[in-house]
């Protein structure tokens, strides 16, 4: 590692704090974060006890305070933007009305105000559709003319070392000539790391039973029909297709019917895309590959590739939120060598 200062960053919408951790593990400093979740911001402070957070609505902060209180006169070198995905994901039937699809707008006026050399933007690839093309014309424009962009660009965690089949859409941007460049994958499919990898390390647990030694590695409990349901699913990617009809729900039988739900993940494949239901088996392919249960939040953390030391806050449905909302760690520590490579190319 050179002598060189380490670039300074502020991470926007930090949830829980896995883009943090990734910008220190890659000699990052981070000077700020902001997010507007109580137990996500409990956790924050739990694992990145001497970063500044501030706990409010991005739309009531002023930028001049971070300026003032975190930044001091210093140059700013990365800005991280992950809004909230809701009103871009195509499972959220009321998208079109949610007015979170403004804060990244609102995220912009940090950038207008800050400069930062480089702005990295991750969201749900829905933020590169047609319909929320003005949002996106909005948002450069408010940062400036003086950056230039990427298009929007498709990324897969899985290629980056995450145990996990997570599509999203990337935006950069930089003051330099040219925007930064995505690195190329990682981890080649046939070589994707799966979700043996990930989790087959952990104490077997039964439906209710918990890990003595990690309070996170504890089973939910699941209603006698539902435990009869995953005995009947195929171990090791097994589907509720395979249910006899005495125990198939009749909503399932709907053609709109979320597929995924009871299905069972697979040793040797990557996890699906986890979400805040993340341990509950009628969410999504949220099953253990071979026990009969939901994956533990231990296990949800570990795919989505935050440290096995990271600590989290609140009973296990909040925790479970925080870990479905987070930027896997890998793939941000695997991108950050091209956005210091871009902040380095800045005058």
């Amino acid at each position: 590692m050179s002598n060189k200062p380490w670039p300074r960053a502020i991470d926007l919408f930090s949830g829980a704090g896995s883009a943090t951790a990734a910008l220190k593990a890659a000699h990052f400093r981070v000077l700020a974060a902001v997010d507007n979740d109580p137990a996500a911001c409990a956790t924050y402070r739990l694992n990145h006890p001497t970063v500044r957070i501030f706990e409010q609505d991005i739309r009531q902060l002023d930028p001049a305070l971070l300026e003032r209180e975190c930044l001091r006169g210093a140059d700013l070198d990365l800005v991280v933007i992950c809004a909230p995905c809701q009103p871009f994901s195509s499972q959220n039937r009321h998208r079109l009305g949610d007015r979170r699809s403004d804060l990244l707008v609102d995220a912009a006026r940090f950038v207008a105000a800050l400069r930062p050399k480089v702005v990295f933007v991750e969201n749900v690839p829905g933020l590169a559709a047609k319909r929320h093309c003005h949002l996106l014309d909005a948002f450069k424009e408010v940062c400036g003319t003086d950056y230039a962009f990427t298009k929007p660009l498709r990324v897969d965690a899985a290629d980056y070392a995450v145990p996990q089949r997570r599509v999203r859409c990337v935006l950069m941007a930089s003051r330099g000539p040219q925007p930064p460049t995505l690195p190329d994958a990682l981890t080649p499919v046939g070589r994707r790391r799966t979700v043996r990898d990930a989790i087959a390390c952990l104490p077997e647990l039964a439906a209710s039973e918990r890990d003595p030694t990690d309070p996170l590695h504890a089973a939910r409990r699941h209603q006698a029909i539902a435990l009869e349901r995953l005995r009947a699913i195929p171990k090791d990617g097994g589907s509720r297709s395979s249910l006899p009809e005495s125990l198939a729900l009749r909503c399932h039988k709907q053609p709109n019917s979320y597929p995924d739900v009871y299905g069972r993940m697979a040793w040797d494949d990557v996890a699906p895309t986890l979400t805040t239901g993340c341990t509950d088996v009628t969410r999504g392919r949220f099953a253990h590959p071979d026990q009969d249960r939901a994956i533990t939040p231990r296990e949800a953390a570990l795919i989505q590739t935050f440290p096995r030391q990271y600590s989290f806050f609140g009973g296990s449905g909040v925790v479970a939120t925080q870990i479905g909302n987070a930027l896997p760690f890998a793939l941000m520590r695997a991108l950050a060598p091209a956005l210091r490579t871009a902040i380095q190319a800045v005058p």
